[in-house]
């Protein structure tokens, strides 16, 4: 678990201050270059990916996602809407 440090920053005052200004409410820390995998699995869920700097070489998707577009990130949009959630909640 990361905690900022909040006594040497006095724009940040506690930590919800911090999730605020940061614009998300998680974050994930990881060591290596595993971008490229985590999208892949992210396309074969269905789980459409955007504003990433993995180079198109490196990436998978499968040979279905060529009926929606040569732009990578809008067919993965276009996709997976078409497609659905390949596992849905109960």
């Amino acid at each position: 678990m990361v905690v900022p440090r909040l006594a040497d920053n006095a724009r940040f005052r506690d930590v919800y201050a911090v999730m605020a200004n940061w614009g998300a409410n998680h974050g994930a820390i990881g060591y290596g270059h595993y971008g490229a995998d985590l999208i892949t699995l992210a396309s074969m869920l269905r789980i459409p990916v955007y504003m990433h700097n993995i180079p198109e070489h490196d990436l998978f998707r499968p040979s279905a996602w060529t009926a929606f577009g040569m732009d990578l990130e809008g067919s993965d949009f276009r996709a997976c809407e078409n497609f659905g959630p390949l596992y849905k909640g109960s």
